[in-house]
């Protein structure tokens, strides 16, 4: 084999500082986790429609005209129009606004008890992994009965003992709400517990709280954001569920399954009032399950199919 010459080769050698100097700079987790998601079009999509949801639940009455309560009996079941873009149902009401309203009450119940879910849960599930031994059994044994109770039953019982308002559905939802997301930390954190830094932390005598506080709980950040994105559409679908069995929320209070209970009833000679809803309901929960996929592939690769 012919040997190459040296004058084929340019030696260009190499500066101190060409050592030195950072050819990409680093990103952090959020940063990597954001372009992961962005590369995502369907999670990408679930955004800008949720986006555009929000803007009309808050924004929609305005938009349109109407009060969501304002009845017009002379302008009752009339079809879509110019004046009333998704008509009016049996009382004259805006449907439109009405819809708008109900899906901003229904959003409202789903991230307030999204928050007890993973505020409570997180603590918890926190306490019950880092203290262990019979703290953990007591802990424990304190949800496993908590969650033999039927949950329709828990439902039932608060919304008779109180009554058919939002507070009231509120502590119906969030009574056994954070559970799950408390078996679920006490499973991460005991695996965190004995990482490392955490033993490391424990041995220059850091407390209780500042371990918890500082090393475990900003590790599971990643499960509490997908664990919030799956719960909202669920907490929206219970909360229709209970208004259109006529458990939940009740006339003249209004929430997208209060429609769908009314629309329900009109369904057979005025099928849009049903449809209208019907529809937001589906878009909403599509869009935030959808979401919580491309979260779940974004923050945790590994767990992806």
């Amino acid at each position: 084999m012919e040997q190459a010459a040296d004058n084929r080769f340019v030696i260009i050698g190499c500066a101190d500082a060409d050592k030195e100097a950072i050819a990409r700079p680093t990103i952090t987790y959020a940063q990597d986790a954001w372009r992961r998601l962005r590369k995502n079009p369907i999670a990408m999509a679930s955004i800008v429609v949720l986006v555009l949801m929000v803007v009309l639940v808050i924004f929609g009455p305005l938009l349109c005209g109407w009060e969501y309560d304002y009845m017009q009996p002379t302008l009752k079941n009339l079809p879509p129009s110019a004046e009333h873009w998704f008509g009016t149902d049996m009382l004259g009401r805006d449907i439109f606004a009405r819809v708008c309203v109900g899906g901003r009450v229904s959003l409202l119940i789903a991230l307030v008890c999204t928050c007890v879910q993973v505020v409570v849960g997180c603590a918890y599930g926190g306490i019950m992994a880092y203290f262990g031994g019979w703290v953990d059994n007591i802990m424990m044994r304190v949800i496993e009965v908590m969650m033999s109770i039927p949950y329709l039953l828990v439902v039932i019982i608060v919304m008779m003992v109180l009554d058919n308002s939002v507070p009231s559905l509120l502590v119906a939802l969030c009574v056994t709400s954070w559970c799950n997301t408390a078996r679920a930390m006490r499973g991460v954190i005991l695996q965190l517990k004995s990482s490392e830094y955490v033993m490391a932390a424990q041995s220059l005598g850091a407390p209780a709280r500042r371990v918890i506080l500082k090393h475990l709980i900003p590790n599971t950040i990643g499960i509490l954001i997908l664990n919030t994105a799956t719960s909202i559409p669920n907490y929206i679908f219970q909360e229709s569920t209970l208004g259109f069995l006529g458990i939940g929320l009740q006339p003249p209070n209004t929430s997208l399954g209060v429609m769908i209970s009314l629309g329900q009833a009109a369904m057979e000679f005025y099928p849009l009032q049903l449809i209208f809803p019907a529809a937001a309901l589906v878009l909403i929960v599509l869009a935030f399950n959808l979401l919580g996929d491309g979260l779940r592939d974004a923050l945790d690769p590994k767990l992806r199919k």
